[in-house]
């Protein structure tokens, strides 16, 4: 009996003496969905840092990664962040509009017309952006750019007279670009992502606003021969907890957890710029033409989209993040 109270006197003086060891036994778990599939440059990535994840915070915290859509789709994800069945996701913008609406405006149509002026506004705007998403009770992790939308069609496109002739399939959860095209006179057709090659196919429609990279995994190029050397609007992805998950991350950790995701965002920025490049190489070699927009059509879609935009303020574009992103760009535009 003295040996059994002896030992557990020992247990107790241990566990005051190294509180911060017996709290490491305690494994926090981050459960993260992603609707990307695990073999691309955004899944190796989640799968990087999950192990980084491990690694720095010598095994306290867990990232769980759910690849390839298997926990639904961004708004499936984002019932369940609210709920914490799971404390992360993988949200693009469109996936991100469903917690703040005013992320769409980085998205309008020729706005941010290349890298170098979507890295001078996320500068600017990044911590008004993410400080408007944590007020809805999540964190915002990292940013990762996910290339360009361009537009593939069946005839050539140089300006916009080009494409109003034509019948423009569009991802019914695009509502605002569906209602940012329709009011400059474009004819669009709500067509899911399941049915666009169908649809190419059909005649149902001839033309379509993508990323290259998934025109070219979907083999959409056989159809759409043609793409406007023009970007229309960057595609963005963000990593987001709830703050109950960021809560769990012991503080001791926050710190590293947050360095090593920002720093794979910016190795995704990286892939997918040269895995966008390489799908236009591979897609022109099997017959893809790249119209090359000169310098006064790309004027004629930047006038098309300006027309527009006052009809467009409030409705479908926040007023004063446009008014923010616009002032960037002008004074950015102003030193070139």
């Amino acid at each position: 009996m003295k040996k059994i109270i002896f030992c557990i006197g020992c247990i107790i003086l241990l566990t005051a003496a190294y509180p911060n060891r017996v709290m490491a036994q305690r494994k926090v778990t981050i459960k993260l969905a992603s609707m990307v599939p695990e073999n691309t440059p955004w899944g190796l990535a989640l799968n990087k840092m999950s192990s980084e994840w491990a690694t720095a915070t010598n095994g306290e915290v867990e990232l769980r990664v759910y690849h390839g859509g298997v926990l639904g789709d961004e708004a499936a994800m984002l019932r369940q962040l609210r709920g914490n069945q799971i404390q992360g996701a993988v949200f693009t913008s469109f996936g991100i509009k469903l917690i703040t609406p005013e992320i769409l405006t980085l998205s309008v149509p020729f706005l941010v017309r290349n890298d170098a002026e979507l890295a001078a506004v996320l500068t600017l705007l990044k911590p008004e952006l993410e400080a408007k998403i944590n007020e809805k009770g999540f964190y915002t992790l990292a940013w990762a750019k996910s290339g360009w939308v361009k537009i593939f069609s069946k005839s050539p496109v140089f300006v916009p007279a080009d494409l109003k002739r034509l019948k423009v399939g569009t991802n019914p959860d695009s509502e605002e670009l569906m209602q940012a095209f329709k009011s400059m006179g474009y004819q669009m057709v709500p067509v899911t992502m399941n049915d666009v090659l169908v649809s190419l196919n059909s005649g149902m429609i001839e033309a379509v606003y993508q990323s290259p990279v998934y025109v070219g995994g979907m083999q959409l190029f056989g159809v759409v021969k043609n793409m406007a050397s023009i970007n229309l609007a960057p595609f963005m992805g963000g990593i987001i907890l709830n703050q109950r998950g960021w809560r769990a991350v012991p503080d001791q950790y926050k710190s590293r957890v947050s360095a090593i995701s920002q720093r794979i965002a910016g190795e995704i920025d990286a892939s997918i710029s040269r895995l966008e490049a390489d799908a236009i190489k591979t897609m022109s070699a099997y017959g893809l033409v790249v119209n090359q927009v000169s310098p006064e059509q790309e004027q004629a879609w930047y006038a098309d989209i300006e027309r527009a935009i006052p009809a467009l303020l409030g409705t479908t574009f926040d007023r004063e993040i446009y008014r923010k992103v616009d002032d960037i760009l002008k004074q950015y535009r102003s030193r070139r």
